[in-house]
């Protein structure tokens, strides 16, 4: 006898084949998500819209493991200033690499003659781990391996005499050891900076190393200059090489300021780097 439902189950069959294929025809390529789709997990106050609104780009720089190093471009065509903006250093200061994500889209609503070139997650080895951890996967502190002068003598003595070799502030075994500190150098020289701003987090200050004066306040944070490092991102570029290194310590690692804040730290950035950042000959930077 004829089966009457063989028709109906061959139609259910053919509409379900159907529909998967439109909605996987419809997704971006995986390609695209693959930054989001872990950060978006991970970071605090950011969405799968400001990530992907974000538009990050592999800067063909990998991690210890191998994770590509995103970058993100914001180059209006009257750009008189450079700016480095460096996020997750450290990889358990999950916020400033949120804060970096969410300054790209303020950036791009007012690049105010800026090339704005960000940087968001330095070592996302460290920042997707399970814990997170401060240090990279070959457990390098990042911002001890910048090759300051006499970082072979100096680096050894501070990690040993006041640390105590604390593992989580190990400087590795010689300056540029790691390849996120070597891209980062190299970033340096391609971009040629006019200002470096690093964003860490938890103690909830603003740090300043280089020539001009220092911003007094970002938002709610207040200058507090907690001197320098072996080794440290403010030591080489604003001490070493001249380039002004704003340091934000954000008062929490694992929670983002209010948006509200996010704005007025970026607002007081701004009117602090169009005041006191002395204007270098613009040159065209190679692309990250």
């Amino acid at each position: 006898m004829r089966d009457s439902s063989l028709p109906r189950r061959l139609g259910v069959l053919f509409a379900g084949v159907l529909a998967c294929s439109v909605f996987a025809a419809s997704r971006p390529a995986p390609a695209l998500f693959a930054p989001c789709d872990e950060f978006v997990r991970r970071l605090p106050n950011v969405s799968a819209v400001l990530c992907a609104r974000a538009a990050l780009v592999s800067s063909g720089a990998k991690s210890r493991r191998g994770r590509p190093l995103y970058v993100r471009d914001v180059r209006p065509d009257d750009a008189r200033l450079r700016v480095l903006v460096v996020g997750a250093i450290h990889g358990d200061e999950l916020s400033s690499a949120s804060l970096a994500l969410h300054w790209i889209l303020l950036a791009e609503q007012a690049p105010v003659q800026t090339h704005w070139r960000f940087v968001p997650a330095l070592n996302p080895d460290g920042l997707l781990n399970q814990p997170a951890r401060r240090v990279n996967a070959a457990g390098v502190d990042l911002n001890r391996n910048f090759p300051t002068p006499h970082w072979e003598r100096d680096a050894a003595i501070y990690w040993e005499k006041r640390t105590r070799k604390d593992p989580r502030r190990w400087p590795g075994p010689h300056a540029l050891s790691e390849p996120e500190t070597r891209f980062l150098h190299d970033e340096m020289r391609r971009f040629d900076p006019h200002l470096i701003v690093s964003i860490h987090a938890p103690y909830g200050v603003l740090d300043f190393d280089g020539p001009s004066v220092p911003p007094r306040k970002l938002g709610r944070l207040q200058l507090n200059q907690v001197g320098i490092f072996p080794g440290s991102l403010g030591n080489y570029g604003g001490v070493h090489k001249g380039v002004p290194v704003v340091t934000i310590e954000l008062p929490n690692a694992i929670r983002t300021p209010l948006d509200s804040e996010i704005r007025q730290m970026w607002l007081d950035l701004l009117r602090w780097k169009d005041v006191r950042l002395p204007v270098k000959p613009m040159r065209s930077p190679r692309a990250p």
